[in-house]
């Protein structure tokens, strides 16, 4: 009895073929049942109707506009189990959360402006209901820490320093983890050689 012949260049032919079905099946299941071909099509005539190149895209859920910022879990437990924060540090964070901007992890007067103003202690005293001298603490004490660092931006009345306030990445973080601000990885960047926060069980950068 002779050997079967096998046509390994045929095979690998019917191989592309199948994933190629395969992807147009999953791309209709994607699209309401719609091939890919219809869709390339529709977006072709829509393109020389309007003069300008159209892309497909889906309408943005409400959920989308939706603000916030990720404490993240393990971290912050670490820490806690450190006492690396004292109660009052922990409350100060918290009250802070609804103040942090997206991607510059600073904290501003309003999260949804286009261009939010950073807060100066005073500022922040007032938002979050403390005195100044206690913010001033709270905040002397977490930058200390790690936690919270001070750039500063400008001069205020009687040539006074103003600085804005950003929060460590790592504890909590108002952005694309994936894509920290370069900006913000250099304020952090020694913090996170401190002892404790170096020992951080997961690490954006």
């Amino acid at each position: 009895m002779g050997k079967k012949i096998i046509d390994f260049e045929q095979a690998e032919k019917n191989a592309r073929i199948r994933d190629f079905e395969n992807e147009k099946l999953e791309y209709a299941q994607n699209f309401g049942g719609i091939s890919k071909e219809e869709i390339d099509n529709a977006m072709a005539i829509l393109s020389k109707a309007s003069g300008k190149e159209v892309f497909l895209g889906t309408k943005r859920s409400p959920q989308s506009k939706v603000r916030f910022a990720q404490i993240l879990q393990t971290n912050y437990d670490f820490l806690r189990e450190k006492d690396y924060l004292t109660a009052k540090e922990k409350t100060f964070l918290l009250d802070v959360v609804s103040f942090i901007a997206f991607d510059s992890n600073c904290i501003v007067d309003d999260v949804k402006a286009k261009n939010p103003v950073p807060l100066n202690i005073s500022e922040l005293a007032k938002k979050i209901k403390l005195t100044r001298a206690n913010t001033s603490l709270s905040v002397n004490s977490l930058v200390k820490k790690g936690i919270l660092a001070k750039a500063e931006s400008g001069i205020e009345g009687n040539n006074a320093k103003a600085y804005s306030l950003y929060v460590n990445p790592h504890i909590i973080y108002a952005g694309d983890k994936d894509n920290v601000n370069e900006a913000l990885k250099t304020m952090f960047f020694k913090s996170m050689k401190m002892k404790i926060l170096k020992d951080l069980p997961d690490k954006l950068f």
